[in-house]
């Protein structure tokens, strides 16, 4: 069982920065695979970000540039840097890991980007 706990939402302005947490907790040898999703009203949830074991990268067209995606402490933790944030970076943003083939998600931490 893999319990997940995003931290770091907020309310900034256009161009500003936010740098969300997702700490990974129970029973966990290694996490193959973590990623963040985000959701805004009315959309589908959408893959901003991901990150595997072996460090290696994938971002959305969208965040290229702008957001970075890390992992630390035995790569069960795990940030989103945000910058140069757009009004459309607005949704719920979620903390997903695939461990033993079973996907486990986040409870979601709100992001509002003022113009």
């Amino acid at each position: 069982q893999v319990r997940l706990v995003e931290s770091g939402g907020g309310l900034v302005q256009a161009g500003g920065s936010l740098r969300l947490s997702c700490a990974a907790s129970g029973t966990i040898f290694n996490i193959n695979v973590m990623s963040w999703y985000r959701q805004a009203p009315g959309t589908q949830r959408e893959l901003v970000a991901t990150i595997r074991s072996g460090d290696s990268t994938n971002y959305a067209d969208s965040v290229k540039g702008r957001f970075t995606i890390s992992r630390a402490g035995a790569k069960n933790t795990m940030y989103l840097q945000m910058d140069s944030l757009k009004p459309e970076d607005t949704a719920v943003y979620y903390c997903n890991a695939v461990y033993q083939l079973r996907d486990y998600w986040g409870q979601g931490t709100q992001v509002t980007v003022s113009s």
